[in-house]
């Protein structure tokens, strides 16, 4: 497998078709150290019941510094202010302060709450596709599958609706960097879409302390839990988590789900003329695509072995959820889309502490998008060729740049 240390696991080419690369790692090197693009040294874990522990064993840590030595830490390489803000985010942080920053956004995204957003996504669903029909076609990312989710984040922090292509051109460069890069040229080129979305949240805040709204950030700008507040970084950091988890990875279940379908013209007949199977088929499609194909960086925090290889502490782990997705050992034929299949035990949303806090939503948006769009125009079809198609930069989210469709 020496190959792997040449290959650029965030590259769009790569992007474009993993699963045969990972198929061959779970078969030949379940637990494969590999050089990533920025000269960091990781660990791919790709096996299901491999992936599935790590995500919940609390030996491996979101904070590097916590399995480190003082004197260890110390030797890390210098990393630009601008970005240390945004590293105070719950999806970075370990207990107990986990637990504490998860708690004062827990309740905005109950199930409940959730369900009261429907009539709103909807009518989001069917305003941009009234926009769409009297034309030849659809350009399904910029035209639907990204306007959805934004404008609904953007609805429940109380953002302005048309900043989304905004917050969404910043949180594109940001997301795609992979570890190490923000010492890299490539994390020098994304620190003005750093300072741009740090400038745009402070704005937010600062004008929610003097107009205070019934929005969530005005209701983290006030969180108090337990006598505790959010700092100033650990506020910036969760506007800017809720902003870019809040539609990044619905932006491609949607349009990477769309693609399946009609890649699998017999699954996407099954489920225009029967809808009610929208459901489960949201489920494969976060299965069969991975939105997020390999989970944030976990450290090790004491020696640990897997699969009869042992990771020393401190040591960079990557779960490879995309690998675990199509893990043959777990799922039944894992490289075919089935929209019945049951169990679907896949891991899209992460497991554990850190399991993803907007899965309900992710799932309400997935559904009404894809029945939506498939009753709106059941002609629906690629409008170039599949080869065409660029797949975005990224080493964690896998996602479409753009998906022509024609009517």
């Amino acid at each position: 497998m020496d190959q792997a240390l040449a290959l650029d696991l965030s590259s769009p080419q790569f992007n474009a078709d993993p699963y045969p690369f990972y198929a061959r790692l779970r078969a030949e090197a379940p637990v494969y150290r590999t050089m990533l693009p920025h000269k960091q040294v990781a660990w791919l874990v790709t096996r299901y019941e491999d992936v599935l522990g790590i995500l919940k064993d609390e030996r491996f840590v979101k904070d590097r510094l916590g399995a480190l030595s003082s004197e260890e830490n110390g030797k890390m390489p210098w990393v630009p202010g601008v970005f240390k803000p945004l590293a105070s985010n719950m999806l970075d942080a370990d207990e107990p302060d986990h637990t504490r920053l998860r708690a004062l956004v827990r309740k905005a995204f109950t199930p409940r709450l959730i369900e009261q957003l429907r009539e709103r996504i909807q009518m989001l669903c069917d305003d941009r596709l009234d926009a769409a029909q009297h034309k030849d076609g659809i350009e399904l990312i910029s035209d639907y599958a990204l306007p959805v989710p934004a404008t609904v984040i953007a609805d429940l922090l109380g953002v302005p609706a048309e900043d989304r292509r905004k917050f969404h051109r910043w949180s594109s460069k940001i997301v795609s960097l992979s570890p190490g890069a923000e010492t890299s040229l490539e994390g020098l080129r994304a620190i003005p879409s750093v300072w741009a979305f740090i400038r745009y949240l402070r704005r937010q805040f600062e004008q929610r302390r003097f107009d205070p709204k019934d929005d969530l950030i005005t209701a983290l700008v006030q969180a108090e839990e337990a006598g505790d507040k959010l700092s100033e970084d650990e506020l910036l950091a969760m506007g800017f988590l809720l902003l870019v988890a809040g539609h990044e990875t619905t932006v491609n279940l949607i349009a990477s789900g769309t693609l399946a379908l009609l890649e699998h013209p017999e699954q996407m007949k099954m489920l225009m003329h029967n809808p009610s199977l929208i459901k489960p088929a949201v489920e494969e499609l976060l299965r069969y695509t991975s939105p997020v194909q390999i989970a944030t960086e976990r450290f090790a925090g004491e020696d640990v072995v897997i699969a009869e290889t042992r990771i020393r502490r401190g040591e960079l782990v990557l779960a490879v959820i995309g690998s675990a997705n199509r893990d043959e050992r777990q799922f039944e034929n894992p490289d075919s889309l089935d929209i019945t299949r049951e169990p679907n035990r896949h891991l899209a949303f992460g497991k554990g502490i850190h399991h993803c806090l907007g899965a309900p939503l992710a799932r309400m948006e997935g559904q009404i998008a894809i029945n939506t769009l498939l009753r709106r125009f059941p002609k629906l079809h690629l409008a170039v060729t599949p080869e065409s198609l660029r797949w975005r930069r990224g080493l964690f989210l896998r996602g479409l740049e753009k998906l022509p469709l024609a009517f």
